[in-house]
């Protein structure tokens, strides 16, 4: 394929950060597409799992704190920890249709709800109001790391597989120079939180490809 059927089937405006950060070289930019892709493909399992550890620690926390396995439907209402939630609709509206089909439990309302949902966990009103027990779920973490802090980190945890879910460029600084410093920062971001959860991530990602030391040279040497 020519670099303009490239275009065509990308977009022009899709490639022209490519292009300018690779000086206007054609078979450089389609190069640095191609790892971006291959980078995202890197992290998509390693985010998939990292959210579903992260969900069932802090519903099964819950769980046994507030001694309620339909916790989440209780903690909706009037008083409840998650009375303010600003997508509160969106989770009555998951409950409803998940009792509609017959198919409610609180398992399958933890599996729909979004990743936004958990890091809300965090906030100051539900941290608060769940006795201010949630960092129990690390117990591998840095001494002194508060609350406010893992709910900041987790947020940029959350931003960055944003950017993959939503086929976003991860090669590039804030400037849109080829840069793989976001890529590693955030790499290490999460595998901080993987060990805080109190899991070695060579166990926990067992027989993935979770190290994308190949993908980013050859970046750093394009």
């Amino acid at each position: 394929m020519k670099y303009t059927d490239y275009e065509k089937a990308f977009s022009r405006a899709r490639l022209d950060k490519y292009l300018q950060s690779c000086g206007g070289d054609k078979l450089a930019a389609l190069a640095l597409y191609r790892f971006n892709v291959k980078l995202c493909q890197k992290f998509y399992g390693i985010l998939n799992i990292f959210e579903v550890v992260l969900r069932n620690s802090i519903s099964e926390h819950y769980k046994s704190y507030f001694s309620d396995t339909d916790w989440i439907l209780h903690q909706l209402n009037q008083g409840g920890m998650l009375e303010f939630y600003p997508q509160k609709s969106t989770v009555l509206n998951v409950i409803s249709d998940l009792k509609n089909s017959g198919r409610y439990t609180n398992d399958r309302v933890v599996s729909s709800v979004s990743l936004g949902f958990w890091i809300y966990m965090f906030t100051k009103v539900p941290f608060l109001r769940g006795g201010q027990s949630l960092l129990n779920i690390f117990p591998s973490k840095a001494h002194g790391l508060g609350q406010r802090a893992i709910y900041n980190e987790l947020r940029t945890i959350k931003a960055f597989r944003n950017r993959i879910a939503h086929h976003e460029a991860i090669c590039f600084d804030e400037f849109g120079t080829k840069s793989t410093a976001f890529v590693r920062d955030n790499y290490a971001l999460l595998f901080k939180y993987v060990q805080f959860l109190g899991y070695s991530e060579c166990q926990l990602f067992y027989g993935l490809d979770i190290f994308p030391d190949a993908v980013l040279r050859k970046i750093d040497n394009l």
